[in-house]
């Protein structure tokens, strides 16, 4: 039995017996005279001078559907082999790798042409030089990584030198980096210019997983990030966070509670894994209800948000990393992560919907809050349900890792100015005095307190910058900028140049003072304009709050031997963790430290 694999018909006919007419073979195709040819040729079979084979045959026409067309007036005496039909798909096989190979050239050479076209285009800006034609400088933020470095000190670098725009190149992208005040001002506070693709892609999906999504932090597109802030702000409202001191006391006594036993078993703390348990009690407890104990529990979810902050930097700053197939475990440990953090999410959600659905009592949290107004939208779908679980990851994951960050990094600082340490102590005993419950007037009262915390996210911006998709040609000074470029801002760079702040790296809360002249769109820890931070006034009152009792009831010192350095996980934190001493002491006590 043969088989031919083609794609048209050709027609054989036999002549009648007896005849000395020779059966003709018309042939409708290059590819069926090549396979008749082979087989005639592997089986040696006797031919006529017009090429049709003598004898009575029996042929089967396979085709692509697996439809056998039989001849039943024709015989074949002889069988093909299956290396024959190798030979024949190898043959096919090998055109159509040929032509496989043209096109990914042709694409391959296209590509390079077209990033030599925007080397061309935007050559003229000042910037370093290239590590790679393809890779541009992604490699020096990989070597910067892996040496456990600060990307953002190489961003203030390149700053001093190129000046206030200056160009880095990534593939095809083209990333201009700002730190000139007049732009930041003109493109931060207009609407008109969204959060760009490129970086924000790293937010959206972490290697295929659904990380952030479509939430606040990462819609591109106006409208729906307008519909998305519309539903969100009442459960950010001034008047709906008064409501909200109650946890924050609740959640910081805990922590001095725990603190107390540290200090009493003279033992170290780790102040940045004790901070991260608080703040991420706080979001549970406030957006969710949900009570997680985390001074007392272990809990899964502090390490899946570690991971998906590496996870997160990675994907945006190496541009190879997911096809190392060494990182392919860390990056199944992502995925994880994310389907952690997003299943828990829906869960919750879907509880609280059934109690309000069941008429149960349900609390008074921002979750409740943004249901409620959620309902009264019209035509809600399903993918605005999507959005709600985007946004409560968004503030699980935000509103613990900054505010926790910012904490360390204060009460660093204040453990290596006394000076200051002093001069904020005795405004909190000034203003809170012996009392356990700090009400929200107090907040407003603890002015200095303010103006160290506002110091602190000026050396330490938690979340070190944003950027925007630039669509049309602009003049930054004096440098024309085709369109089509993204936008950076960073302002890690911005805090610490010396053109804006004198002696950037000293620690110095008046800066900040009410009389001070106030800085010119060159601080901006929570960005800037329609899309700044909605929880920024969520997470400073948070932090009053347990800075508050934590300077109300402890003196401290950092243990000896660590360093100040920082380490960079997407957000900015103390990198030896922040050990301290704690000394507990009564009012006399803190009395003579003050006065």
């Amino acid at each position: 039995m043969f088989y031919i694999v083609e794609t048209e018909k050709f027609t054989l006919m036999r002549p009648q017996r007896g005849s000395n007419s020779r059966p003709l073979v018309y042939k409708t195709s290059a590819l069926t005279t090549e396979l008749w040819s082979l087989y005639c040729y592997v089986t040696d079979y006797p031919r006529f001078s017009n090429g049709a084979i003598a004898g009575d045959f029996h042929v089967f026409f396979y085709r692509p559907y697996c439809r056998h067309v039989d001849f039943r007036s024709l015989t074949l005496p002889a069988a093909c082999t299956i290396m024959e039909v190798f030979a024949v798909l190898f043959s096919v096989g090998a055109k159509a790798l040929t032509w496989l190979c043209v096109i990914l050239f042709t694409a391959f050479l296209g590509y390079c042409f077209y990033i030599k076209y925007i080397h061309m285009k935007y050559d003229h800006i000042p910037g370093p030089p290239r590590d790679s034609f393809f890779l541009g400088h992604s490699p020096t933020f990989v070597r910067i990584m892996k040496k456990d470095g600060i990307v953002h000190n190489k961003f203030l670098e390149w700053a001093e030198i190129y000046g206030p725009v200056y160009r880095i190149n990534i593939l095809h992208y083209i990333i201009l980096v700002v730190t000139c005040p007049e732009a930041i001002k003109e493109i931060l506070m207009s609407p008109k210019y969204s959060k760009d693709q490129f970086l924000y892609k790293g937010l959206i999906n972490l290697f295929g997983q659904r990380f952030l999504g479509n939430g606040l932090v990462t819609a591109r597109d106006h409208e729906l990030w307008y519909k998305q802030r519309r539903i969100m702000d009442p459960a950010f409202s001034s008047l709906y966070l008064r409501g909200l001191m109650g946890t924050f006391n609740e959640r910081a006594e805990k922590l001095m509670e725990k603190l107390s036993e540290i200090a009493d078993n003279n033992t170290e703390a780790n102040m940045l894994q004790l901070v991260n348990c608080v703040t991420l009690d706080v979001i549970a407890k406030v957006a969710f209800g949900v009570d997680l104990d985390l001074l007392s529990n272990n809990s899964p979810f502090p390490k899946a948000i570690e991971v998906c902050l590496k996870g997160m930097v990675y994907q945006i700053r190496d541009s190879l990393f997911q096809f190392n197939p060494k990182n392919w475990p860390f990056i199944n440990e992502v995925r994880e992560a994310c389907r952690l953090l997003r299943t828990t999410g829906a869960q919750w959600i879907h509880e609280r919907k059934t109690s309000m659905q069941n008429g149960e009592d349900v609390p008074k949290d921002i979750l409740t809050q943004i249901i409620k107004t959620a309902a009264t939208e019209k035509n809600m779908t399903e993918e605005d349900e999507e959005f709600m679980l985007d946004n409560f990851v968004t503030f699980f994951i935000a509103g613990q890792e900054t505010t926790a960050n910012q904490l360390a990094f204060c009460i660093m600082e204040l453990a290596r100015h006394p000076e200051i340490l002093d001069k904020v102590m005795k405004e909190v005993d000034d203003v809170i005095g012996m009392k356990q419950e700090i009400s929200y007037d107090d907040l407003g009262k603890l002015i200095y307190l303010s103006q160290v915390l506002k110091e602190t996210l000026r050396i330490y911006p938690t979340a070190p910058g944003t950027s925007r998709d630039i669509p049309g040609d602009m003049t930054i000074d004096g440098i024309h900028l085709p369109g089509g470029f993204i936008c950076l801002f960073n302002s890690y760079a911005t805090g610490r140049m010396e053109k804006f702040f004198k002696e950037p790296l000293k620690f110095d809360p008046d800066r900040f003072h009410p009389d001070s002249p106030k800085p010119y769109y060159c601080y901006f820890p929570f960005a800037l304009g329609p899309r700044s931070c909605l929880g920024q006034n969520f997470a400073q009152m948070e932090a009053k709050v347990v800075m508050a009792k934590l300077l109300q009831r402890f003196d401290f010192s950092l243990v000896p031997g660590q360093t100040f350095d920082i380490q960079d996980t997407g957000t900015l934190r103390p990198k030896s963790g922040l050990l301290l001493k704690l000394y507990t002491w009564g009012r006399c006590d803190l009395v003579n430290r003050i006065s």
